[in-house]
């Protein structure tokens, strides 16, 4: 039965777009298992029913395909942790500690590869710092914070990864409280932006 199913693969002709969303796609469902440097194109290629040859039609380099799926999950890592549209600040802040925190704990192992896996990856020729900004982005947003605060929200952010990795390192039955670790990050936000800040 499996043959078929790669047989009827090998047969099907998708649209670039769609061809390179699909590779993409199962690089991401490989990701869960692996880390980047890990991943076969070879293998990739098979669960695709194209050759190797074929998939650097769509992403012309290995660093290319890479590039892609970890922007990809970079971006799906932003969508899981961002507070909800409309959200004013009071909510917002919260939200977004508890789901970063959430996240982190769901997936350590696939976070860790992603964010700190061997190899020089690009992740949009930027850097996972890139990630970061975008997170820190969403948050000030949220906030309404001005493009002066920028900075402070992009170190707190990197903060608040650090205190998510900590905290699902340690023993459960050691662990401080989720809401007590969700308001101390948002009370260190809220001393960093001052007195002033408008929630």
């Amino acid at each position: 039965m499996s043959e078929d199913r790669g047989a009827e693969r090998t047969r099907t002709r998708l649209r670039r777009d769609d061809r390179r969303r699909q590779l993409v796609g199962i690089g991401l469902q490989m990701l869960v298992d692996k880390p980047i440097q890990d991943l076969s194109l070879d293998d990739v290629a098979a669960e695709a029913g194209i050759s190797r040859g074929l998939l650097f039609h769509y992403f012309p380099t290995k660093s290319d395909y890479y590039d892609a799926v970890i922007g990809a999950a970079l971006r799906r890592v932003l969508r899981n942790v961002s507070p909800d549209d409309g959200a004013g600040p009071d909510v917002a802040l919260p939200q977004f500690v508890e789901r970063y925190i959430a996240q982190i704990e769901r997936r350590r192992d696939f976070y860790m590869a992603l964010v700190f896996g061997k190899g020089t990856l690009a992740v949009g020729g930027e850097g996972v710092d890139t990630h970061r900004m975008a997170i820190a982005r969403r948050i000030a947003t949220s906030l309404h914070l001005d493009e002066a605060s920028l900075p402070i929200v992009h170190a707190w952010t990197a903060y608040v990864e650090d205190l998510a990795l900590q905290w699902t390192a340690d023993d459960r039955q050691s662990r401080p409280h989720r809401d007590d670790v969700v308001a101390h990050a948002c009370q260190v936000l809220h001393a960093l932006i001052g007195l002033d800040a408008p929630w």
